[in-house]
């Protein structure tokens, strides 16, 4: 069943390892949860810097791997990027980049963060998940 939560994709550094112009080795779990979030109704949209040749490998890779997305580089299927009418910001409700402050913090946490609706924040260089930091303990009546 459609849960109409739509989750942008980059590729290079995410799906798998970073290789640009080639395909890297598969990120350890990406294709799994893909795959899982996708049978859950999540829609998937690869998002990424690809264009021409380059993305067509890429959504064949993925194609090949179990994963069809719902669209490509786009917020629809279909979807005419028109620059004097509209922005080109994603309609996505979430994004899954290497480039993330704090970096990629790996396919599992992912999943878990999205299930869970976990919030994060960074920590040094470190993304750390507010269900899995120690709880302060309050020092005074209101905080």
């Amino acid at each position: 069943m459609l849960n109409n939560k739509k989750i942008a994709v980059d590729f290079d550094g995410t799906i798998v390892d970073d290789a640009y112009p080639a395909i890297g080795k598969p990120k350890t779990f990406a294709f799994e949860t893909l795959k899982r979030l996708q049978a859950e109704g999540f829609r998937l949209i690869l998002w990424t810097y690809r264009h021409g040749k380059t993305l067509d490998e890429a959504v064949e890779f993925c194609k090949k791997n179990g994963i069809e997305f719902y669209s490509v580089n786009s917020s629809f299927e279909g979807e005419v990027f028109d620059p004097e009418n509209q922005s080109r910001k994603l309609d996505a409700d979430w994004f899954i980049d290497d480039r993330n402050l704090g970096g990629f913090p790996g396919w599992g946490e992912i999943y878990n963060i999205i299930q869970e609706r976990i919030e994060f924040r960074v920590e040094g260089k470190e993304v750390l998940a507010y269900s899995k930091l120690k709880k302060e303990k309050k020092k005074g009546l209101f905080w």
